[in-house]
């Protein structure tokens, strides 16, 4: 596999707990492994603002964390002049609008739980909330740091890195290349 000279990179690759494996225990030893890699083999690495400033509310501030912070280029998508197709907006909405249903039914059967005193209350908010969360945000863009990286990745014809499979997935319906960890590491420390 060719791997390009640029790469737009997100948050999820530093701090998901799945991805400190392939290249460091913490989100800040990821973050700097990661960056001294990429600038031994010269690729770019590109982020919007947005997914820049939700990085860093992850990371402790370092001046070594500045400085590996300092090799990543901060570039806003052109938000008012990248095309994107309008069947990419109908799958997004009629998804949207599915995941909406999935929630109003868990809440349905949470009530239900609550009303028959089957659980206590504390017990029964947290296992709400957590099936409602992966109803509704597990694979699918949820924020605008996602959009920010699709529209940055379709602008500038680069391959996205993320651990994120709802970003992945909308990234590879739009035509987007997405690079797994597995296969960056392997070119990386090569």
């Amino acid at each position: 596999m060719d791997y390009p000279e640029k790469i737009i990179i997100d948050t999820s690759i530093f701090i998901n707990p799945q991805s400190l494996i392939f290249f460091g225990s913490a989100p800040e030893q990821a973050l700097e492994n990661f960056i001294e890699k990429a600038k031994n083999k010269k690729v770019l690495l590109y982020m919007p603002p947005s997914t820049f400033e939700e990085l860093t509310k992850f990371l402790k501030e370092t001046p070594a964390i500045s400085k590996v912070l300092s090799y990543i280029r901060k570039k806003p998508p052109k938000k008012y002049e990248i095309f994107i197709p309008s069947l990419f907006l109908y799958e997004l909405v009629e998804e949207m609008r599915k995941r909406i249903n999935k929630g109003l039914r868990i809440t349905e059967k949470y009530t239900r739980y609550g009303l028959s005193k089957k659980k206590g209350e504390q017990e029964l908010i947290k296992a709400l909330r957590e099936e409602f969360r992966i109803a509704l945000r597990e694979g699918i863009i949820d924020s605008v740091q996602d959009v920010d990286l699709l529209i940055l990745a379709k602008e500038l014809k680069s391959p996205l890195l993320s651990s994120d499979q709802g970003l992945i997935t909308w990234a590879q319906k739009l035509g987007i290349e997405t690079l797994n960890l597995k296969e960056i590491r392997s070119f990386l420390f090569s």
